[in-house]
């Protein structure tokens, strides 16, 4: 594993599909995260793109390592709030600086888009996650709540 993955975006800023191959080559790294996915993956984030989602992937150069999908838009608190919906390094590659260049790629693309601060939801049972955002430079600014509908 390269210490320096390299970082390919899936998505124009506009959400157009820019690199489909490396699209299907993610699917099974994100299903790591997200296993309840629908089984038409591209589809899906075909919809999820089209709602001002982003997708970047971090590879070998001939595997998906990890990937980040983010969206940025405007709010009451943030004024430009660059949220990232979906961070997952592959397990086989976990703690070998991939995660670690997604959030560098992150914050630069955040400055660039002219938000000050990255922020995501991360499940309160994923702990190693959390100590990764908080060696990261995270903190918890507030607790999500949810409301299931039925």
């Amino acid at each position: 594993m390269p210490e320096h993955p390299q970082l390919i975006r899936i998505t124009a800023p506009e959400g157009e599909v820019i690199a489909g191959e490396w699209l299907s080559k993610a699917e099974s790294v994100h299903r790591q995260l997200r296993p309840g996915l629908q089984p038409d993956y591209a589809a899906q984030m075909q919809r999820i793109f089209a709602g001002g989602a982003q997708m970047v992937v971090a590879t070998d150069a001939s595997r998906v390592l990890g990937l980040a999908v983010w969206r940025i838009y405007p709010d009451t608190f943030s004024g430009l709030k660059f949220y990232v919906d979906d961070l997952v390094t592959d397990e086989a590659c976990r703690s070998q600086g991939v995660g670690r260049a997604l959030i560098a790629w992150l914050g630069d693309e955040a400055r660039h888009s002219g938000a000050n601060a990255i922020a995501l939801d991360s499940g309160t049972h994923r702990t190693n996650a959390h100590r990764f955002y908080f060696r990261e430079g995270f903190i918890i600014t507030s607790f999500n709540f949810k409301k299931q509908l039925s």
